[in-house]
């Protein structure tokens, strides 16, 4: 197999997710397990949700990826404030996110907000006020090291696909 086949290869879309999925299960897994108090599950879910399978435009996807989890984490926060039961709160959570996604124009990733929703008010209710808190401040965090896994691999990824095509532009001549 030349160098061409092999580059083709390495860059991927199929393994660039990967890398990018098996870096972010291992950071959320082993924060996980080094904070057991912290219900940081929610976290490792965040930063899968976050990475996004697509090549082109990951970036970006991951951006409104992570809008539209803030997005639905802050709608759910506001919702455990109504005075209603779990289904009206969640029901309000839902409009509430959809129309913030329709404003900011991230309605393609709006499932990503309504599932940061069920986060925040379905995972042990009864939890006390503190449980959605720390959930919300979870799949922040979450958001956050997903998005960085996918710059940092993103910029790592440049910078490797440079050097080998110099590296075979040099053997070319």
């Amino acid at each position: 197999m030349n160098t061409k086949g092999i580059r083709n290869i390495l860059f991927s879309p199929i393994v660039i997710y990967i890398s990018r999925g098996i870096i972010g299960f291992s950071t959320g897994y082993i924060l996980m397990i080094s904070f057991p108090q912290h219900d940081l599950f929610w976290t490792l879910l965040s930063i899968l949700l976050v990475i996004s399978p697509e090549a082109k435009d990951a970036k970006k996807l991951s951006i409104e990826r992570v809008k539209a989890n803030l997005i639905g984490a802050l709608s759910g926060f506001v919702a455990v404030f109504i005075p209603l039961d779990m289904y009206f709160k969640i029901s309000a959570g839902i409009i509430l996110a959809a129309v913030l996604c329709k404003v900011f124009n991230l309605l393609n990733v709006a499932r990503t907000a309504v599932v940061a929703i069920i986060i925040i008010l379905i995972e042990k209710p009864d939890d006390g006020f503190m449980a959605p808190i720390e959930r919300f401040l979870s799949v922040l965090a979450g958001c956050l090291i997903g998005l960085l896994i996918t710059v940092i691999t993103a910029f790592m990824i440049k910078y490797l696909h440079k050097k080998i095509l110099a590296a075979e532009y040099r053997g070319l001549s």
